[in-house]
């Protein structure tokens, strides 16, 4: 019964932080935190529902039904000759969202959180060539690794919150391992290369 409790909270843990969360996280922080509380409600509302629809559920819908199409099993799906597809629906996904908050003119400093994932989703497509990483903590690295830049752009002290993001990349880390979806090291190179992806992009 223990076992049972353990591995079904690990899989709620896997679900609620999926890799697709990190654009959306990224907003609303900038949104709170940042001089671009400032913009109008509506202007927010909207950036947030469009980036919520092009970098959650689209990807996780399509990724869905192509687990169905090919009758595979969440578990079975996770194999690392299966995340290509998967890969290629996010990334496409991503470059949608780009490519509409380039025509809608949307400042840099909030458009370069889509290029960071848009970026975390590519590096970790090409890794997976050779070896499964971690796409969940690769998207929690890219929460930390954005924390910091913007700390230094807008001179404001971190600790608490990066702390609470490493704690939170552990208990993620940690629901992958306990799903045997990843090694240690895996769930580690996932998040050591998302951190990096997004220092280098912002």
């Amino acid at each position: 019964m223990k076992e049972k409790n353990i591995i079904f909270t690990a899989r709620i843990m896997s679900m609620i932080f999926t890799p697709f969360y990190l654009p959306i996280v990224g907003l609303i922080a900038l949104f709170i935190f940042s001089y671009m509380s400032l913009l109008p409600m509506m202007y927010k509302l909207v950036m947030l529902a469009m980036v919520y629809l092009l970098t959650v559920v689209a990807p996780s819908l399509l990724i869905h039904l192509y687990r169905l199409c090919q009758g595979w099993t969440s578990h079975e799906l996770g194999r690392k000759e299966r995340r290509l597809v998967p890969y290629i629906i996010s990334i496409v996904c991503y470059f949608a969202c780009f490519f509409w908050m380039e025509y809608r003119n949307t400042p840099r400093v909030i458009s370069i959180i889509v290029v960071v994932a848009l970026t975390i989703q590519m590096v970790c497509a090409l890794i997976n060539i050779w070896w499964k990483i971690s796409t969940h903590t690769a998207a929690i690295g890219g929460v930390a690794g954005g924390l910091i830049s913007y700390s230094i752009a807008f001179s404001f002290n971190p600790l608490w919150w990066l702390c609470f993001v490493l704690i939170l990349a552990g208990a993620v880390g940690t629901a992958r391992m306990i799903l045997r979806q990843h090694s240690l090291s895996q769930v580690i190179g996932g998040f050591l290369v998302g951190a990096a992806c997004a220092i280098l992009v912002i």
